[in-house]
């Protein structure tokens, strides 16, 4: 009988190869590859169920209903709240606030005369006690632990019996079951396996805190983000006060919303109307400055793209962009340049958004498009106008989505002007605003023209 031959496996993504190569083939990672031992077929039997089928229609589905958090912009994120035996990923980069946001939502839910378990493994106990009375975060319901072994954080849950668990984070836990560093893939596959299954037997909610790598992306193997049920990216500037905390996946509610937090001395606090942050100084317009309208799941954000065109002397000029897609802007600079006849190969170009919004979406296309020809002619749009439209390669505007949500926005801030796409559906535009339709990029640039009293210079 031929000796069976050993098995390959990528460490991040599960891979299997029939030979060791240095670099995953699905997942692309380096160094990941590692060998599990020899292949076996195998053939499973039935065995006996642990709870008979029943129709889909007589599920009980009171014990998967959410719970409100306390806090009105968390609950947004996650569809409502926190559900039973939920595992929820928070990444984010280190000194976002990650740790002062949880322990807000640890203190909040204690409040409500529930138990809540804070595990720190990267601080003491009473450096997170310092900070708990620093942002007024003390319940009697509350419970810290500072435990850096499976085994001992699972005694602890054993004992206080919590509803809601905080992990911070699941690279500082090791187990002694398995071999390997603290923070390695091995470890942390372990370590999150044991609290996703002790979260699902007790039907207590989890939230995992994790780190990530330079690129954003959550740091460790990324089976993790595949085993938890919602997985939330929290960002923001550390040198700002704003913080957004956006959801990646979400089994339980919305994957595309985002809650807004402001970060102040005295903790954390949600802001239910943002769109003030991204706005700049509006009395007084500068050239090289228009505002858009983003939508971030289902809500409406007012925000203003900045463009900076400055001649230079390089055989290279320089594209620099803060907030917006690097590869988007310079296919707009393209687009100007041959359909537009706005000459920007020899200047350098820099453009960014206010308040450190990140916008990816291509209904700011148009937006961004027209402050970059509001700063090569030196003329500030009106103060009083909102610009939306993506922007296709041959210059023509396509239509995009949530129209009437965005133009309500902006009509509720002020504005009292549009530029949007032209569409063959009749567009209903809000009391006291006046919408153009345009076709394309050229239409756009004389329809902002015309909405300048007095006779403009752009």
């Amino acid at each position: 009988m031929a000796k069976p031959t050993a098995t390959y496996r990528c460490a991040e993504c599960g891979w299997t190869a029939a030979k060791w190569v240095g670099r995953c083939g699905e997942c692309q990672a380096w160094g990941t590859v590692e060998e599990v031992g020899a292949a076996r077929p195998t053939t499973t039997k039935a065995t006996a169920t642990t709870a008979p089928a029943v129709p889909i229609g007589q599920i009980d589905v009171t014990s998967a209903a959410a719970r409100s958090t306390g806090i009105p912009e968390f609950d947004r994120v996650l569809g409502g709240g926190f559900v039973p035996g939920a595992v929820l990923l928070l990444a984010g980069e280190p000194g976002v606030g990650k740790s002062t946001l949880l322990l807000a939502v640890a203190h909040r839910w204690a409040s409500a005369n529930n138990t809540a378990l804070y595990l720190t493994g990267e601080e003491s106990a009473a450096q997170v006690r310092l900070r708990a009375e620093r942002i007024d975060a003390l319940a009697d319901t509350l419970y810290l632990a500072a435990e850096t072994d499976l085994g001992s954080a699972l005694a602890q849950v054993e004992k206080v019996n919590p509803s809601l668990l905080v992990v911070d984070s699941v690279q500082t836990i090791t187990s002694g079951e398995v071999d390997g560093v603290g923070g390695g893939v091995t470890q942390v596959k372990e370590v999150a396996a044991s609290l996703i299954a002790t979260a699902k037997d007790r039907g207590m909610t989890t939230v995992i805190v994790g780190h990530v790598t330079k690129d954003g992306s959550v740091a460790g193997p990324r089976a993790l983000e595949h085993l938890v049920d919602v997985v939330l990216h929290f960002e923001g500037d550390r040198h700002g006060p704003l913080r957004l905390v956006r959801a990646v996946k979400n089994r339980y509610g919305p994957a595309d919303e985002i809650g807004c937090f402001e970060l102040t001395e005295s903790g954390i606090e949600g802001l239910a109307d943002p769109s003030g942050l991204f706005l700049g100084n509006r009395q007084n317009p500068a050239s090289g400055t228009a505002v858009t309208v983003a939508m971030e799941g289902r809500r409406p954000l007012i925000a203003e793209v900045q463009a900076l065109i400055a001649p230079t002397n390089a055989p290279q000029p320089r594209r620099v962009t803060s907030g917006l897609d690097s590869a988007r802007t310079a296919m707009l600079l393209g687009i100007l340049e041959r359909r537009a006849q706005i000459k920007t190969s020899t200047a350098d170009c820099f453009v960014a958004t206010v308040g450190g919004v990140k916008l990816t979406e291509p209904a700011t296309d148009l937006a961004t498009a027209l402050a970059i020809v509001s700063s090569v002619r030196d003329t500030p749009l009106p103060a009083n106008l909102v610009v939306l439209g993506e922007l296709g390669l041959s210059g023509e505007l396509r239509p995009i989505t949530s129209l009437d949500r965005r133009l309500s926005e902006a009509a509720r801030l002020g504005f009292t002007d549009a530029i949007i796409p032209a569409t063959d559906k009749k567009v209903q535009a809000p009391k006291g605003m006046k919408i153009r339709q345009v076709r394309t990029i050229a239409e756009a640039i004389t329809a902002a023209r015309s909405t300048h009293e007095p006779e403009p210079q752009f």
